[in-house]
């Protein structure tokens, strides 16, 4: 009983001790190629960090509107009677656009006018006869109650007519006329619009943190889809006494002059103002940047003493940095990298700060302050 219990025993003891080998043999290779893969070089683009003239900027989208603007439209119902009109004519301020049939509306005029005119012819009479003391103060008063009345009426009427002709209430160009000849028009109805084209505003919204940076009187530069090589020139003539509390942006107008028309009112426009004077900044491209919770980083690459020395080791050490403005593609860099630091524009996401990297820059990203889209 003793033999096979020894046998038994020992071979247990070699299957564990296999077991155990195994595993150690596996933990060591996997630890192997770990640590392969985490001294394989990672291929990297870079940049060399340089200055450049950075000019700091407010841009936003506005909305062209008139200096004065309206749809104009008649007081009074009517059938249209005449229209003195052109479309797209520019007239001057009081210019007759249309009138609606006066119908018997002279008429009664005629008639009140009449009236008045009698209640006059009174009053003066019996002024007269007071003065012989013919009649009474109260009969005078009654006169001239009774003229003051008669007048008003003829006020009215007068006024009714006037609500049958729509004029210009300030010089401008006018739009498409909407109405014909005939067309009977409710009161209200639009005949026309009117808008005062030059000069022109642009209003527009910036952040409150922009507050600081504008002022009235500065210049303005805007520019519209419709003329995209067309710069046009402004300047800031009101800034709004309040931050909208939903936003937190505040509007802004600026006046354009557009002697040539070129500018409509519901036009969109890229509006640009340049703050202060230009400065000299460090500037990498954005994607050179990881952007983080607990600060903003880039990976410097840095040659050290180890490999053939005609092409030392490179490894890409992490450094945070603070950021400023950007334009286009570029970012400005306040702190945290050197003129002339060598900076990894992309591939930065499989690196860790000591990793060796292989510089492959045949492929870079776009580094342009003012990009356009490949097809323009």
């Amino acid at each position: 009983m003793i033999k096979p219990l020894v046998i038994l025993g020992l071979a247990a003891a070699v299957l564990l001790g296999g077991i155990y080998g195994w595993q150690l043999f596996v933990g060591k290779m996997i630890k192997g190629a770990m640590a392969g893969m985490a001294t394989a070089p990672q291929t990297v683009s870079t940049t060399i960090a340089a200055t450049s003239t950075w000019q700091s900027r407010t841009q936003a989208l506005g909305s062209v509107r008139a200096v004065r603007g309206a749809d104009l439209a008649a007081q009074a119902a009517g059938v249209v009677d005449k229209i003195h009109i052109d479309s797209g004519a520019e007239i001057p301020a009081g210019t007759v656009l249309l009138t609606l049939k006066p119908n018997d509306d002279p008429a009664k005029l005629a008639q009140l006018q009449a009236a008045a005119d009698l209640a006059a012819i009174t009053l003066k009479r019996d002024q007269e006869q007071l003065a012989a003391q013919a009649i009474a103060q109260a009969t005078v008063d009654s006169d001239a109650a009774t003229l003051r009345a008669d007048q008003a009426q003829v006020a009215a009427q007068q006024a009714l007519i006037e609500e049958k002709t729509v004029r210009a209430p300030f010089a401008g160009k006018l739009g498409l006329r909407l109405v014909d000849e005939g067309q009977y028009l409710a009161a209200g109805t639009t005949v026309v619009t009117l808008q005062s084209l030059d000069p022109i505003f642009i209003d527009f919204y910036v952040p409150q943190q922009a507050l600081g940076r504008l002022k009235t009187g500065e210049v303005v530069n805007a520019t519209v889809d419709t003329y995209p090589d067309a710069h046009f020139i402004g300047k800031i003539v009101s800034i709004s006494s309040k931050v909208d509390s939903g936003s937190r942006n505040v509007q802004i107008r600026a006046s354009f002059s557009n002697a040539d028309r070129r500018l409509v009112p519901g036009m969109y426009a890229n509006v640009t103002i340049d703050n202060g004077a230009a400065t000299e900044q460090i500037t990498v491209p954005q994607t050179a940047i990881t952007y983080n919770a607990y600060g903003d980083t880039v990976y410097v690459v840095q040659k050290n003493g180890a490999g053939d020395p005609g092409h030392p080791t490179l490894t890409a050490v992490q450094r945070f940095v603070k950021v400023g403005e950007t334009r286009g593609d570029q970012v400005a860099i306040t702190s945290g990298i050197a003129v002339g630091d060598e900076v990894v524009t992309a591939g930065q996401v499989k690196l860790r700060s000591g990793a060796t990297v292989v510089v492959n820059n045949q492929v870079v990203p776009t580094d342009s302050a003012t990009p356009t889209p490949p097809n323009q």
